[in-house]
């Protein structure tokens, strides 16, 4: 077993906070050891700002008005979530114990090449002021049934934002204020520029934006489930343009997600309506913590379903060579409240990030296609699933040699 620096435990530390929710896959591990990010001078140089004090998430009391701006500070930092999500002044980075930014989506070449992608950026500021961020992308070529991933990392200076946010994480980054969003990526010999227009007013999850994760705490949780997409993909030296639909997630707030496990879902329907599901359970036995869904009809508001309308069975398996974890990779989704039978597959079995340079967790996330019924009429779409706590965390962190400066 390879021995670990001092600062390297700390940074790890730091990040298996940060990471759990995670996404990504296996074929090929693309990785940059920590860096610094470059700030303007006129920003103080301490990275050990101390974060405010936790937010009380005890009593969620839905806001009269979810889309009203709320005021900065007087010291510049936006003021804690109340009960619910506010919006558009959440849209921001928060100075939380953990907080990701998640997109995945589909993309169609002009040649009609499929791909599919997700992009996460988790951060963590501890009490001290102490910052980590981690980058993860996993990219799929569906056609070439090829799955890479990669990831960045760095310990930016903490920096609280409102309204918008701008995340940029070595050579990637990653930035939207609620109408548009910016990605910028590479794995392997794919080179990544996308814009995402919101189609959709944001969903707040449970109808406040708080979400009660059982023994885990809760956690601030809002979506943007249909983004127009385009932009360009770079192999080899030759651009090519992409059109297609993503879908973004932004979760944050002072909870732990140390021994519970989960799947999760979001789904685009061809008949313009989008769905979540979400299934919790602790790690150690699989005992059931909390299930949730998240209807989005095509033209009116968000429902939230209640876990005893929502049924996820697994059908067919795929065990990873890399860790032995027998993961599903077939499932039938049925929601009996909007008379939904869904048949799951996964496009690519082989979708599991169990390489990671910087924390030891493991995961699989990919994407998936969907077929069945809705109220009786065929239905089809496309969506991702992500698995976590099927496998035990990984006893070794991969070397990762320092950068050539």
């Amino acid at each position: 077993m390879r021995v670990v620096s001092k600062s390297r435990v700390a940074s790890l530390l730091i990040a298996i906070v940060l990471l759990i929710f995670a996404s990504a896959a296996c074929s090929g591990n693309d990785t940059e050891p920590p860096a610094e990010e470059p700030q303007p001078t006129a920003v103080p140089t301490s990275t050990h700002t101390p974060r405010p004090p936790p937010t009380s998430t005890t009593s969620p009391t839905p806001s009269p008005d979810p889309t009203a701006t709320d005021v900065a500070s007087p010291s510049g930092v936006p003021p804690a979530s109340p009960g619910s999500v506010q919006l558009p002044h959440d849209e921001g980075v928060h100075l939380s114990g953990l907080e990701w930014f998640y997109f995945n989506g589909h993309l169609t070449a002009e040649n009609g090449q499929e791909f599919s992608y997700h992009f996460v950026t988790f951060q963590t500021v501890q009490p001290s002021g102490l910052t980590s961020r981690l980058a993860q992308v996993s990219w799929a070529d569906h056609a070439e049934t090829l799955h890479l991933t990669g990831e960045r990392a760095a310990a930016p200076r903490p920096e609280a934002t409102s309204g918008e946010f701008d995340m940029p994480t070595a050579d990637w980054r990653m930035s939207g204020d609620g109408e548009e969003y910016q990605l910028s990526f590479g794995v392997g010999e794919y080179a990544l520029e996308l814009e995402a227009v919101s189609q959709k007013p944001a969903v707040l999850h449970h109808g406040s934006g708080l979400v009660d994760l059982g023994i885990a705490g809760k956690t601030y949780y809002y979506s943007r489930t249909r983004l127009e997409t385009s932009g360009t993909v770079t192999v080899g030296g030759v651009s090519h343009a992409l059109t297609g639909v993503s879908w973004m997630d932004h979760q944050w707030g002072e909870f732990t997600i140390l021994g519970i496990g989960w799947d999760w879902l979001s789904l685009n329907l061809d008949d313009g309506s989008d769905l979540t599901v979400s299934v919790v359970w602790e790690q150690e036995e699989h005992k059931h913590i909390s299930r949730y869904g998240t209807y989005v009809p095509a033209d009116s508001s968000a429902v939230h379903l209640p876990g005893n309308d929502v049924s996820l069975e697994p059908g067919g398996t795929w065990t990873s060579p890399e860790t032995g974890a027998v993961y599903p990779v077939d499932w039938r989704l049925c929601v009996d409240s909007l008379e939904l039978d869904l048949s799951l597959t996964a496009a690519i079995e082989e979708a599991e990030f169990a390489l990671s340079s910087f924390i030891p967790v493991v995961y699989w996330e990919g994407s998936v296609a969907a077929v069945g019924t809705k109220g009786g009429t065929p239905v089809e779409g496309l969506g991702f699933v992500e698995m976590v706590g099927y496998a035990p965390y990984a006893l070794e962190i991969p070397a990762t040699e320092p950068a050539q400066r």
